[in-house]
């Protein structure tokens, strides 16, 4: 996971689902939304997985509250958990915005793996136009790039800056409204035939998009220039680092993701 994001009140959430950790998430109790999500392409076909219901966090909510997502109750019990963390209710009301998954389920291919990502706490205020246009392009840009060329593991962090700025109801602030939506990965073993074009683009790669209607275009850059721009719209130290040894291809057991 990223090092040098030091700040309160954010609580580490390793993501578990039927048993198992999926990914890794930086949350944030007082806007009620992820800093960012750290996982684990899979190679897949892109295919959403439709049937899932949305899930919360119980660990967030009691001390002794299970480490498992679990479905949102048919009944409004919400109010036992709405303090610390996005309830349905936040994203009924909004037209500008859609709940973005910082960890997509189209970058996973197991069925579980996928629904994991289905939980409010790997899900921000996307602008709708900025959703389903300039961004999830991205997010096939990069899971084609991944299926293709990159022939080990490849680690992805995606995560926001935010602005300030709430999505209110009943005139309290609800979600945090981000300003820009950024993502890097690290592939360390990728095919050094492929075209110039894409080889260049690794062992690492970054991007940022403003979440908004207009002037959104997603702009690729690389991860240093990604954690510059991060150093100066955002509360990071200067020794904040996306990938361990700036995914520098290692003899090295380590994996490119920081252990925060």
């Amino acid at each position: 996971m990223p090092r040098g994001l030091e700040e309160q009140p954010l609580k580490k959430i390793c993501q578990y689902y039927s048993g198992k950790p999926r990914f890794f998430t930086l949350y944030d109790t007082f806007s009620h939304t992820p800093v960012y999500s750290a996982y684990t392409f899979k190679r897949s076909d892109g295919s959403k997985k439709v049937d899932v219901p949305w899930m919360y966090e119980p660990q967030l909510s009691l001390v002794s509250g299970s480490r498992e997502m679990e479905q949102f109750p048919s009944v409004n019990i919400h109010k036992s958990f709405e303090d610390s963390q996005a309830v349905l209710d936040d994203y009924s009301d909004t037209v500008i915005f859609e709940r973005g998954q910082l960890n997509p389920d189209e970058h996973q291919a197991d069925p579980d793996d996928k629904a994991a990502t289905y939980t409010l706490t790997n899900v921000v205020p996307r602008v709708r136009e900025f959703n389903i246009g300039p961004w999830k392009i991205h997010e096939h840009t990069i899971r084609k790039r991944l299926n293709n060329y990159c022939r080990g593991t490849a680690y992805v962090v995606t995560g926001v800056t935010t602005s300030g700025q709430s999505v209110r109801r009943h005139n309290i602030n609800r979600l945090g409204i981000p300003t820009y939506l950024w993502s890097a990965y690290c592939c360390v073993d990728f095919d050094h035939n492929a075209p110039y074009s894409e080889r260049s683009k690794f062992p690492a790669f970054a991007a940022h998009g403003l979440n908004d209607r207009e002037n959104n275009r997603v702009q690729e850059m690389t991860v240093q220039q990604l954690e510059d721009f991060l150093k100066r719209v955002t509360y990071v130290s200067s020794s904040f680092q996306i990938f361990y040894d700036n995914c520098v291809p290692p003899n090295t057991v380590n994996s490119p993701l920081h252990s925060a």
